[in-house]
């Protein structure tokens, strides 16, 4: 059994649509969601602001590479298209995988440049960490310490104060 936290973003098209879009296909692994967040584009700025959010997943028979590829299935059914030519780009829809844990509630590492766990930039990046402590308000991201330090204290501390709920926009697991 696998537990794992995904991050999911939108900027183009019906944002709110993309993020349950990849709920949905997330279908029954779903555990728990976070509110949604309204951020500005992060690392390219001539872009739209973003719709984030985060769940915490589960499945028994789950692996790191497994929530990978339900992540990239969740994109492809949003119409996700990766421009190679603009990394930190628009998109309709993205899922990152941010952190996985095994049976023995150990986190997974992994170096492997497809699937880097923890995700490598997940300390640096408010959109991750406000949504995230929403659903483990005592939350640890495994290499880099609590979600509440590194949201304040941080490199995401003067990001985290352009972000912006919007308790208005809902989304819902079918679990």
């Amino acid at each position: 059994m696998t537990r794992a936290v995904l991050s999911l973003g939108s900027n183009l098209g019906d944002r709110l649509e993309h993020l349950r879009t990849a709920v949905a296909t997330l279908g029954d692994a779903v555990l728990v969601l976070s509110g949604v967040y309204e951020t500005p584009p992060w690392g390219d700025a001539d872009q739209p602001a973003y719709l984030n959010a985060v769940l915490l997943v589960q499945d028994e028979s789950a692996t790191p590479r497994d929530w990978l590829e339900r992540a990239r299935d969740a994109e492809r059914a949003a119409g996700r298209v990766r421009d190679p030519q603009r990394r930190f780009g628009p998109r309709t829809l993205d899922v990152d995988v941010i952190a996985v844990w095994g049976d023995d509630d150990d986190p997974v590492l992994s170096d492997d440049p497809e699937l880097t766990l923890p995700h490598p930039r997940a300390h640096l990046r408010a959109f991750v960490l406000r949504p995230w402590i929403d659903i483990q308000p005592y939350g640890r991201l495994p290499g880099h310490g609590w979600l509440t330090d590194l949201l304040t204290t941080g490199p995401a501390a003067d990001e985290a104060l352009e972000l912006r709920p919007r308790p208005e926009l809902a989304l819902e697991s079918t679990a």
